[in-house]
């Protein structure tokens, strides 16, 4: 018999958020977290995102041994202002038993019924700045920070429980040294020239800080017209700016600004720390520190994380400027591979974006609906 308990202490949190290390021991494409930032994220204290959105835990046991674990999240933002009756859940992982998943599914539908929503959606998590999707192809390939892992057999589950397909995700990589100059070095001056425009480059994070500001206004300006966006809110952007951007080495962070220093695009590129995070095993000390620091400066893999270009300037070449920055860099780091994460099938302007790089789909993820 499965039984389904909220999470409703600390330690019942550690036991949410460890989970998924015995259900993927011994996996060589899952990315562990680290376990202190992943409790911290689903602090009320610590996150913004609870300031307007709700979560609830729960874990499935069966025999006194945990089996699946779910959030059931409420995003206040996306359904009082935009009226998307939805409910959201995510952190979805599950042995391989179809009471288990249903067991966890029914406590977020519940949910769901008695806040009056009519559909839920998932696996999401509280905002478009946490991870999507569930893994459909590309399970041989390695995970990364910013997405999740599952087994085959998630997709499965999903079906024989009534969802469907909601949204389609792909992500793709290609050899650095596709990216050749020539293909954007002549456009990069033509274009600065024509708009009036330049790069920025930056040595130090706290170079960086006094723009992450209107970075975070321009992405949600962006990325508005997407489907299920959710602006990133004031308070958000203090928190994603003390976790991320000083992590983050400065030198993978370009933005592009017009004559009066305004901010018309940007890109935020990682350094792979997917093996080092393996290594570290969800903890940064005594040793996943040396790990992730040693990533951060030498790791050969480049993920492209976040771009974005204002309304105004898209599909006028302003990543030309973009890439020709980051070619120097790579070229410098001797970065080997550029890995795109997650991006929604329909979004045509960023899949022509990359379309010179020729760009091979590694991995499949989507989102599954049903009405409630």
């Amino acid at each position: 018999m499965v039984t389904v308990q909220q999470v409703q202490s600390k330690s019942d949190l550690k036991r949410f958020v460890k989970f998924p290390f015995t259900l993927y021991k011994g996996s060589p494409y899952w990315v562990p977290p680290i376990i202190k930032d992943e409790m911290a994220s689903f602090d009320k204290d610590v996150n913004p995102v609870f300031k307007t959105a709700e979560a609830q835990f729960f874990l499935a046991y069966r025999d006194n041994k945990i089996v699946g674990r779910v959030a059931a999240i409420i995003n206040w933002l996306e359904v009082k202002e935009q009226g998307l009756k939805k409910m959201r859940f995510g952190w979805f992982d599950f042995v391989d038993d179809l009471e288990v998943s249903k067991a966890l599914l029914d406590k977020v539908k519940k949910i769901g019924q008695a806040n009056n929503l009519e559909y839920m959606e998932g696996p999401v998590g509280f905002s478009n700045l946490d991870k999507v999707g569930v893994l459909t192809e590309g399970f041989d390939h390695i995970g990364t920070m910013v997405t999740w892992y599952n087994h085959p057999y998630y997709q499965s589950h999903y079906e024989q429980h009534g969802f469907t397909k909601e949204k389609e995700y792909r992500e793709s990589k290609f050899p650095a040294a596709n990216a050749d100059p020539k293909l954007f070095a002549k456009a990069n001056l033509l274009i600065k020239k024509r708009y009036g425009l330049r790069e920025m480059n930056f040595e130090k994070s706290a170079d960086i800080m006094p723009w992450v500001d209107k970075m975070f206004d321009l992405f949600n300006e962006s990325y508005a017209k997407l489907s299920s966006f959710v602006k990133i809110t004031d308070i958000q952007k203090e928190y994603f700016k003390k976790k991320y951007i000083s992590f983050i080495n400065p030198e993978y962070i370009k933005f592009v600004v017009d004559e009066e220093d305004n901010l018309v695009a940007f890109a935020i590129v990682m350094p792979s720390f997917s093996e080092a995070l393996q290594k570290a095993n969800g903890k940064l000390f005594p040793f996943g520190i040396f790990h992730l620091l040693h990533a951060r400066k030498h790791s050969k893999d480049a993920i492209f994380y976040l771009i974005g270009i204002h309304p105004k300037y898209q599909n006028k070449g302003v990543t030309s400027i973009i890439f020709n920055e980051f070619y120097h860099t790579f070229e410098k780091r001797g970065v080997v591979n550029c890995i795109r994460t997650p991006e929604l099938e329909d979004n045509i302007a960023i899949q022509q974006m990359w379309k010179h790089f020729d760009p091979k789909v590694i991995k499949r993820r989507r989102t599954y609906v049903k009405d409630i």
